[in-house]
Order: structure tokens, then sequence, then C-alpha cells
């Protein structure tokens, strides 16, 4: 029965709906996933800034997908993870720490655009422009395109969920397994015209200006590579750009999903999935995907693991 408590302080999340049988097969899915995520993450991170021959801007600017991986990850999974484990009654949440989670959800998606953007041009400027890029990128350039990156998604953000915080609440259950700015508003009996207009313009902007500066980057390096017969600039372009291509189409299919299926009430359940997964696969897959892409992070995991092999040898041969 829905609860009709006026500004109600504490809500009360609807969670994952799953089978007993499965519960404890789907949470230790999850906790490894999470705790992969940073690791992985952590590490990649930590390896950029302490090996100098990484001080490059193609890796700064990637470890700002790192950092929005755990970030998103660690304000949502833990939480979820408690919950699945709690009986519905007891999946509670102050209101005040679902606005925080919901902004960070958000905040999670728009950045994870928005960086894919700067890292496009990047490799634009490195593949098209290779003879001025170390004067164009510089680590003003850098410093520059990364507050672009996350001050555009926090206005975006901001805005998205200030109309939401203006709206009166008469209901208090959260129709998802976490907070998100459309879970927030239908707690509304207000009209919530405004917010959806602001929700689908949010979500063409972000959307067009990530797709077409993607699809213009990528036609400008086709071309450059096209016209060039410097088989060792084609290969290296290949490999960078695949690899920021196949990170990018990852992110908008999770998207779209998550999208398509707010549409289809029949598919919550799908959609509440999808949604979680938009979290853990992008976060999962970005450091296996540069790590094994990148000849510097390679060379590094290499000399560790070589130098500990000899460790081992030189202590068991004594």
């Amino acid at each position: 029965m829905e609860n009709y408590t006026y500004n109600s302080l504490t809500l009360q999340l609807e969670g994952l709906n799953v089978s007993k049988d499965s519960l404890y097969s789907v949470f230790f899915f999850f906790l490894f996933s999470y705790l992969f995520i940073m690791i992985a993450n952590l590490g990649i991170a930590c390896l950029v800034f302490f090996d100098k021959n990484l001080h490059q801007p193609m890796y700064l600017l990637f470890c700002n997908l790192p950092f929005n991986d755990i970030i998103g990850n660690s304000i949502m999974v833990p939480r979820l993870l408690m919950d699945m484990l709690r009986p519905p009654s007891e999946r509670l949440i102050s209101y005040s720490e679902c606005v925080v989670q919901a902004f960070t959800t958000h905040m999670f998606g728009t950045t994870s655009h928005t960086v894919l953007m700067i890292m496009a041009f990047d490799r634009y400027v490195a593949i098209c422009n290779p003879l001025h890029y170390t004067t164009i990128m510089s680590n003003r350039m850098v410093m520059k395109l990364t507050l672009s990156a996350w001050g555009v998604a926090f206005a975006l953000v901001a805005i998205l969920l200030g109309l939401t915080m203006r709206l009166n609440r008469c209901r208090s259950m959260i129709m998802n397994p976490y907070c998100d700015n459309a879970s927030l508003f239908k707690l509304s009996c207000e009209s919530v015209f405004i917010n959806n207009v602001y929700g689908i313009t949010f979500t063409v902007v972000l959307f067009t200006s990530s797709i077409g500066s993607i699809v213009l980057t990528y036609t400008k390096i086709t071309v450059v590579c096209l016209m060039s017969k410097n088989k060792s600039l084609n290969s290296k372009a290949l490999k960078t750009c695949s690899t920021h291509l196949f990170v990018y189409l990852i992110m908008v299919f999770n998207g779209m999903s998550v999208i398509a299926l707010h549409r289809y009430p029949q598919y919550s359940d799908y959609r509440k999935l999808s949604s979680i997964l938009f979290h853990i696969i992008p976060g999962s897959l970005n450091p296996i995907i540069y790590g094994i892409q990148s000849t510097e992070i390679r060379k590094f995991l290499l000399n560790i693991f070589r130098h500990k092999k000899t460790n081992t040898l030189f202590v068991f041969h004594q």
C-alpha cells in the first residue's frame, strides 16, 4: 500500500526482485564486481600518478574515467548490497541521502560522456595534428579540458536535481534499487511537466553532443589515415581509436537500454538490472581495455611481474 506522508524525510527503496534461490549468486556477483572495480581502477590511477612515463595528456585525461567509476559505484553498489540482505520494509533511506545518491548517479552517467568527448579531442589532435600536439595539449589545456568535462556535467545535473527538489512529495516509495532523478520526481503529486521537458532536453543535448563529437573526430581521423601512407601512424591510430570507440559504444548501449526500458513498465525488473549494469560493466571493462591496449601500462605490469618472479626464484635458491 502506498504511503502518502507529505514531504516525508524517510523514503523506502523498492530494491531488486531477486528470488531466494538466486539471491546469494547475484549478491556475490555484485560484490566481486565492485571489489574488482575498486582494485583495478585505483591501480590504474596510481600507476599513472606514480609512473612519470605515463604523465602524458592521453593518460592524464583517461584518469578521469577511473575516478568517475570509483565514485559512481561507491555511492550505489555498497548500499545496494546491504539492501539485498534486508527485508523490503527495512530498505529505508533519508531524503537527503537519496538526493546525494541521485546526484552522484547522474554525475557518473553525464561525466562518462564528457570525459570520452575530451579524450576523443586528444586523439584527434594527436593523429590529425601531430607536429603541434605538444603545443596544443599542454598541461594547461589538459586541466581546462578536465575542468570543463566535470564542470559542464555538474551544472547540467545540478539544474536537473534542483528542479526536482522544489517539488513537494506525497509519496515515499522509490520504485528503483537506488535513487535517481526520475524516481524522486515521481514522489510528487504536483505537475512534473518542467522536469520532463528539461530531462528530455538534457538527454538529447548530452547524447547529440557526445555522438556528434565522436562522429566528427573519428571521421576526420579516418580521412587522415586513408590519405596517409604511414603504416606506423595508421596502426597506432587504429589501436588507440578502436579502444576508445569500444568503450564509448559499451557506455552508449548501456545508457540507451536504461532509457528505452523506462518506456515499458512491464519490464521494470530488466530496467533495474540494466541500470545497475550501467555502473558495473563500464567500470569493470575500462581498466581492462585500456590496460591491454596501452603499451606503457603493459610494460610496467610486465616489469613488476618479472621483478617478483626474480625475487621469488632468488629466495627459493637461497
